[in-house]
């Protein structure tokens, strides 16, 4: 259960370590630039790059990507997260402790996936003093997102960090109710990844994605043909929709956001041979 409460996170335990997940992609400056802030404000720190190529201004997206990641550096790690489609307007920037772990974001949601996960977290209006230089209207990231990281994995008390906030916003949330969900994320591969969970598929069932059931399910690519959709639960813990040696989401017509919804028991295939590629 997720409850917000006052979180024990010690200047002492920062792993030194600072991870980025933004929708900037690569072709323009503004990763660079926040990098070149967190080398001036902490030159010891090191950056780590989860993504940036989140969706241009999809928060839910950015939500799945750092709740996939973040488990996988050392406890005391800040992750800056930059999905931020209201830069500029009344929206607030916050930090969240939870899970050990620090995370940099504005208030929109794109922690919602972290929060709904944590057994207790700690979330503070990030305050403006923390940033560097002038605070432009557009490009917070910079400003100040990424300073506020710096200072706190150089070993600033989160505490010093801002007042306490005790609603942060959220976005609905990922569970299955009643048979529906929604696809979470499409990868490069073209893999849709729902919100369905093994558990939530009982024997002979299939999933209703872009108005197709897929019922076969298989453990690895290699056991289904060619052009084949079917089920495989994917590295992320949720079933995947995939299509061998191609796209599922093309296939589909589908994007992260889109309902799908559970279909009644038939008979289904299951492929159950070896062990699955990860996805």
């Amino acid at each position: 259960m997720r409850s917000e409460m006052q979180v024990d996170v010690d200047s002492s335990h920062r792993s030194g370590a600072v991870t980025l997940t933004t929708d900037f992609g690569t072709r323009d400056h503004y990763v660079g630039a926040m990098k070149g802030v967190i080398a001036t404000l902490a030159p010891r720190v090191t950056v780590f790059d989860i993504t940036h190529g989140i969706p241009e201004f999809d928060v839910s997206e950015g939500a799945f990507a750092i709740a996939q990641a973040y488990r996988f550096y050392p406890l005391g790690t800040v992750h800056v997260v930059v999905v931020d489609p209201g830069v500029g307007s009344v929206r607030r920037p916050i930090a969240v402790a939870a899970e050990g772990h620090i995370f940099i974001a504005p208030d929109n949601g794109v922690l919602s996936q972290v929060l709904e996960s944590a057994e207790s977290f700690e979330a503070r209006m990030l305050a403006f003093r923390h940033g560097h230089g002038s605070l432009s209207h557009t490009f917070h990231g910079r400003d100040l997102f990424a300073p506020a990281g710096a200072r706190l994995a150089a070993g600033l008390s989160f505490d010093e960090i801002g007042d306490r906030v005790s609603d942060p916003s959220l976005l609905p949330p990922v569970a299955v109710a009643r048979g529906a969900g929604r696809v979470l994320h499409v990868d490069g591969f073209g893999n849709v990844v729902t919100s369905f969970r093994e558990g939530d598929l009982p024997e002979r069932t299939g999933l209703e994605v872009g108005f197709v059931t897929v019922r076969l399910r298989s453990t690895s690519y290699a056991t289904v043909p060619e052009g084949q959709l079917f089920l495989i639960s994917g590295s992320s813990g949720y079933v995947e929709v995939s299509l061998n040696r191609g796209s599922a989401a093309d296939a589909l017509g589908v994007r992260a956001g889109a309902p799908v919804t559970l279909s009644a028991a038939r008979g289904a295939t299951v492929c159950d041979q070896s062990a699955n590629e990860t996805s």
